[in-house]
């Protein structure tokens, strides 16, 4: 049953988000609001930071449950991401990177938290191939624990280190690789 709640609340998002881009476009034709076809691109970009950056948040809070709901909605906004405003090599790659990181969001969304840790991994590597090809309106910061996994990269808002990998048992534990700028 949450299953299916869950479903019809993504298909109510995709259904209102869609409404809505037709309308702007209508908008748009008619002259009557002129909108920059890039800066739609960057919110929708954005938005997939956001939820990213929620996922990462209920990680390194040890939120099993809000890591799995976080999950599902990465995966609603990652299907909603529209590539047309790029080129055709870009949107070959973001397609690739976007069936990935949907892969490990879903697995994220229905598993335990060592589970959602390991899939959060590869999530954060597409998150950051995804930012190289689509650029970020924010400035962000690619942190590094080397204790993980053989070391593992993730992204924040702040150059403040707090480890999703560990939580709680290591939050500190990682450094600033590098500054990403718009």
């Amino acid at each position: 049953m949450k299953k299916l709640k869950t479903g019809i609340a993504a298909m109510l998002l995709l259904t209102v988000s869609f409404t809505n881009a037709q309308g702007k476009e209508k908008m748009n034709h008619h002259g009557d609001t002129k909108m920059n076809h890039n800066k739609m691109q960057d919110v929708k970009a954005e938005a997939v930071l956001a939820d990213y950056f929620m996922l990462k948040e209920a990680l390194v809070g040890d939120n099993v449950k809000k890591s799995a709901k976080m999950g599902v909605k990465l995966v609603t906004s990652l299907k909603a991401f529209n590539k047309s405003a790029y080129t055709k090599k870009q949107q070959e790659d973001l397609a690739d990177i976007i069936v990935d990181a949907i892969e490990h969001a879903e697995h994220i969304a229905k598993s335990g938290i060592a589970h959602q840790r390991e899939h959060f991994k590869t999530l954060s590597k597409d998150i950051i191939d995804f930012v190289a090809i689509t650029g970020t309106k924010n400035t962000l910061y690619q942190q590094f624990c080397p204790m993980y996994d053989e070391g593992s990269a993730w992204l924040s808002k702040s150059n403040e280190v707090r480890n999703p990998y560990y939580g709680s048992k290591m939050l500190k534990c990682g450094k600033v690789q590098k500054k990403i700028n718009k």
